[in-house]
């Protein structure tokens, strides 16, 4: 459940969720008997140790994956009954994805990353005043080798809201920086929540990130542990490891 008002409706519902592959005949558990409710406007972090099914987890809820047993629903559907088509529509039109390593396109600008978002949205987000959001106004037409990995990792969230999404999905987007540089992408993520109430859902191993959420939700061997709603959050320039 989550600290927000229980009479709001979930933006996202998880149920009894699992994700098994198979390496030939061999099943593989991933997750098992996930279930959350994700609140509009919530900040959410999700963290465990590799291979604890983070990263599936984000999947499914992206669209990119579906479940082998359980429910996933977005608004009132369930997203693990749709086909290919309309799961690409659902991510299209309700997704914003931040990755670890950025995902850039080498050839193009910060500009020119973040207008290839908005051409496939159909209620985006003026493109300088995304740039704006994430602090690269003065970097827009610098090309990817031109910005240092926290500018990099700013154009990847820039980009990603431009298209203006319900829901910012986040893998791991400070594994690749240092303190300073994590501190300052941690603080882009946590004004979208507060002050353009975005929810924003991260996943990450590194515990110290937390403190940034409204709740924490903790994985170990697919499953979750534990939630904690009863701390304090903290400003990401107090967050350290």
């Amino acid at each position: 459940m989550t600290p927000r008002d229980a009479a709001q409706e979930p933006l996202l519902r998880l149920i009894d969720v699992g994700k098994t592959y198979h390496t030939g005949e061999v099943p593989v558990p991933v997750l098992h008997d996930i279930n959350l409710d994700i609140m509009p406007g919530e900040l959410l972090v999700v963290v465990g140790p590799s291979g604890s099914g983070k990263s599936t987890l984000l999947n499914l809820i992206a669209g990119i994956d579906t479940p082998s047993t359980g429910e996933v629903w977005f608004q009132g559907a369930n997203i693990s009954r749709f086909d290919e088509r309309a799961l690409t529509s659902y991510r299209r039109l309700n997704i914003g994805f931040v990755f670890q390593f950025y995902n850039l396109v080498p050839t193009l600008t910060a500009r020119e990353n973040v207008i290839v978002s908005t051409e496939i949205s159909d209620d985006p987000m003026d493109v300088d005043e995304a740039l704006r959001l994430a602090g690269l106004s003065d970097r827009a037409d610098h090309f990817p080798s031109q910005l240092s990995g926290g500018e990099q990792q700013r154009v990847a969230i820039a980009r990603a809201i431009a298209k203006n999404p319900q829901l910012l999905l986040c893998d791991e987007p400070t594994g690749a920086l240092d303190l300073e540089t994590g501190r300052k992408v941690l603080g882009v993520l946590s004004h979208l929540n507060r002050d353009l109430g975005k929810t924003v859902i991260i996943i990450t191993h590194n515990s110290a990130i937390a403190q940034l959420a409204e709740r924490v939700v903790r994985l170990a061997s697919g499953t979750a542990i534990s939630t904690t709603t009863d701390h304090e959050r903290v400003r990401p320039e107090e967050i350290t490891w």
